[in-house]
């Protein structure tokens, strides 16, 4: 049996494909394909990031019953506990109307008016036609944007990714009419930009207690993960394995998450969660740390203190670039490499009640945005990380150097 050549393969199938009207793909046109794909996939993600509540509204409404209070919350209190407004989201005439004030802020019916109007960040509301709150539920923008406030404070365009600093996660689960007054408690000593994830679970029909007393930690950026890996604090798993943790069990999504290592398996059909992560992930993915404002560190000092960090300071050990996290450096790609609480000298309760029972080191590109520092907020300024390490690692740093070191972390 005569062998076909390869060239007469290749001729046999150009005349397949010219008489079936089918021209294969070039490598530039591949690419292209694939880059309206992840375009489309992070429109998805970012949709899915502003807007999808998971059908958490069981939580939030047939739960904690917050459709109750919030016809109650008048836009200056809202303001207030940190809730932020959208002003993409506002028509030209209410736009005119605030600016002109002729919006009363202390009218509750206007809280109503903007939820209608998908504006209040985060949070998503059905008013039927006579105005009524029926229904409540959150995203993950509640936590994870902040505006601008190029309109005014709280009012603005939005920044996904941005940790909400200013919002009270506490006072507002205080208003909750289902809550004993012992969780109202614990939750009122949390502070703005603060939640504790493993205080409480939510199963899906009741909030099952997981830790007390409780152990907040700040509200983590969710920009510049790109490369990271393991980005959770203590390197639980990856950004999907924590928005599924907490699109479930803290949001209130209805779906599915478990994990043997701390003893939690919630099991919800149809699974409205974990669909949806890789879109949501390849949103998260594309959102950069965000560059420091012009004029906001000394360059020449940056220099200096950019050697510091790679030589005396030894930063550089764990804080290793482009991502400044030695996370990925373990034994292979699906194991974190951690360190002890003590180790580091952190706060040691918190990792005890994870899954890893260890630290991982922060990422620090955009550290500059978002103050305080230390999973628990324990470090109020850049200076301080500084000072902590200089203590903990006996490093004889001068005050001259400390301000370099601080000025080159607020470059990054």
């Amino acid at each position: 049996m005569r062998l076909i050549s390869a060239a007469s393969i290749v001729f046999v199938l150009a005349v397949v494909f010219a008489f079936s009207g089918y021209t294969p793909a070039t490598h530039a046109e591949q690419k292209a394909q694939a880059s309206l794909e992840r375009g489309q996939r992070q429109r998805d993600g970012r949709e899915i990031f502003r807007f999808d509540t998971f059908g958490d509204d069981q939580l939030w409404t047939d739960v904690l019953r917050m459709h109750e209070v919030i016809p109650t919350v008048d836009p200056l209190t809202a303001l207030a506990v940190g809730l932020k407004v959208d002003v993409d989201a506002l028509p030209p005439e209410i736009i005119a109307a605030l600016q002109a004030g002729q919006v009363d802020l202390t009218d509750p019916a206007v809280t109503i008016e903007l939820l209608r109007l998908n504006a209040v960040v985060g949070v998503m509301g059905k008013v039927n036609g006579s105005g009524r709150l029926e229904r409540v539920g959150i995203t993950c923008a509640l936590c994870h944007s902040t505006v601008d406030n190029s309109f005014t404070t709280g009012i603005g365009r939005r920044l996904d990714g941005w940790p909400n600093r200013t919002l009270n996660v506490g006072a507002i689960l205080g208003l909750s009419p289902a809550l004993d007054e012992a969780t109202k408690a614990e939750f009122a000593t949390w502070k703005p930009g603060e939640y504790d994830p493993r205080h409480h679970a939510f199963d899906g029909m009741n909030i099952v207690p997981l830790n007390s007393p409780t152990r907040p930690v700040l509200i983590p950026p969710a920009y510049g993960l790109s490369g990271v890996g393991f980005e959770t604090y203590t390197g639980d798993g990856s950004i999907s394995y924590w928005n599924g943790y907490v699109g479930v069990s803290q949001m209130g999504g209805h779906g599915s998450f478990s994990d043997p290592r701390i003893g939690l398996f919630i099991a919800q059909k149809p699974d409205l969660v974990t669909p949806k992560l890789p879109a949501l992930l390849a949103y998260q993915l594309s959102l950069p740390a965000p560059a420091p404002p012009a004029g906001s560190f000394n360059a020449s000092a940056a220099r200096r203190g950019e050697r510091l960090f790679h030589g005396k300071a030894q930063c550089a050990t764990c804080h290793i670039p482009p991502t400044y996290t030695d996370v990925l450096s373990g034994p292979d790609s699906s194991t974190p490499f951690l360190h002890e609480a003590a180790e580091v000298g952190a706060e040691p309760v918190y990792a005890t009640r994870t899954a890893t029972g260890k630290y991982r080191t922060s990422p620090l590109r955009g550290i500059w945005q978002h103050p305080p520092y230390f999973h628990d907020g324990s470090a109020a300024t850049l200076l301080a990380v500084v000072d902590h390490y200089d203590q903990h690692f006996k490093l004889n740093l001068s005050a001259s150097q400390k301000a370099d070191l601080v000025e080159f972390l607020k470059s990054l």
